[in-house]
């Protein structure tokens, strides 16, 4: 018999996601419901003193709303909002959760660069595709940042959080995301990717290490290279090759951006950061040596619903 259902919200960087979940009589997480909509409140998340525009601070509060609204249904006991990386940087942040507290009765909890590390890495232990993983790595790439954990005997030893998601560094690298990704900003990426997880001292020496990916670029390249063949993302094999991600890189750097948007299964929103978002993930696996990326749609929701779970 399974639990009353819990709801979590994530307002990131580049999208708004929510997750209602239960547990089921194994108390494994069962999601019930998902669903996201590209909000992309971090614009400017790469200036020096970032700040949330009006824009971006409404087109969040907009897709807040339409996703509790579809939520619910689905009649949750408890409920979550957070923020990660475009909030907690942001410096009137605060401002925009004290909106959403005054527009949907909902406080909202901005995580910390480590609680969001954290979370998601107890979300990917939920995932029963990875029970078969002892020391593994995860990869959590956003649209302000990147997590990136380490496990050892399915326990995290390493959890940082670095300034890297995509946006951040197309704003950061690329002049003009209209037109296609050259090889000096392609390189430019890689460069400033390697250095900064050397400089953070996270260290890729776990023993068999296998790597695992997760967030909306491996599903969108999922997504795309499912289109190939007419399947969907979900039904495409879950270990993503380096040599898959390089391809896939080297073709759509090669486009400007009004030719990328119509790339079959890359969702439009997602077309003038996903070639910086491929180059940070391909700079990782060529910096460890990693063949391939198991991908898991487990995540930061998913440890949170495990949270708000775990007394009822």
């Amino acid at each position: 018999m399974s639990l009353p259902a819990v709801a979590v919200l994530d307002i990131g960087s580049n999208s708004i996601k929510i997750l209602v979940a239960t547990k089921d009589g194994r108390g494994r997480i069962v999601p019930v419901f998902t669903k996201s909509l590209d909000a992309r409140i971090s614009a400017g998340i790469s200036a020096a003193a970032p700040r949330l525009s009006d824009e971006g601070m409404a087109r969040g509060l907009a897709a807040i709303h339409e996703l509790l609204a579809a939520a619910r249904p689905h009649s949750p006991v408890a409920a979550q909002l957070v923020a990660t990386s475009a909030v907690r940087d942001a410096a009137n942040g605060a401002e925009f959760c004290e909106r959403i507290l005054r527009e949907t009765g909902f406080a909202v909890r901005i995580l910390t660069g480590t609680e969001e590390a954290q979370l998601i890495g107890q979300g990917l232990t939920c995932d029963p595709a990875l029970a078969d993983l002892g020391n593994f790595y995860v990869f959590d790439l956003g649209g302000g940042s990147l997590e990136c954990l380490a496990f050892r005997e399915r326990r995290i030893e390493q959890a940082v959080s670095l300034p890297l998601g995509c946006v951040r560094l197309t704003e950061k690298f690329v002049a003009d995301p209209v037109a296609p990704l050259g090889d000096p900003q392609r390189a430019a990426i890689t460069s400033h990717t390697q250095i900064t997880v050397l400089r953070s001292g996270f260290r890729f020496n776990l023993p068999a290490g296998a790597a695992v990916a997760t967030g909306g670029t491996v599903s969108s390249l999922r997504a795309v290279i499912g289109a190939r063949t007419g399947q969907k993302a979900e039904d495409t094999p879950p270990l993503v090759t380096v040599s898959q991600l390089r391809d896939t890189l080297d073709r759509l750097a090669a486009l400007p951006l009004e030719e990328r948007k119509k790339v079959a299964g890359l969702p439009p929103d997602r077309a003038d950061v996903f070639p910086a978002a491929l180059a940070t993930l391909l700079a990782i696996a060529e910096d460890a040596e990693f063949p391939a990326f198991r991908h898991s749609f487990y995540n930061l929701r998913y440890g949170l619903a495990a949270e708000l779970l775990a007394p009822l």
